[in-house]
């Protein structure tokens, strides 16, 4: 970074925290495998991946349709 830059006066972005939150959610190794998979594929960070999934599903409203074996 150059010397003339002057950063004293400047402010935080105040949406940076609205922008994403920090949760803990457990997911079994199978799932963090196949996102790690994709990530290499594509060049993305895995977690990146797994948020654009889930808000593509929240977005378009799915639904998991689960049957139990009685």
């Amino acid at each position: 970074m150059k010397r003339e830059y002057d950063f004293s006066k400047s402010t935080k972005n105040p949406y940076a925290k609205a922008l994403k939150k920090q949760i803990t959610i457990r997911l079994d190794e199978p799932t963090i495998a196949y996102f790690r998979r994709i990530a290499g594929q594509t060049g993305l960070p895995y977690q990146s991946l797994m948020n654009l999934y889930l808000r593509d599903c929240a977005t378009h409203h799915r639904t998991l349709r689960m049957n139990w074996a009685a």
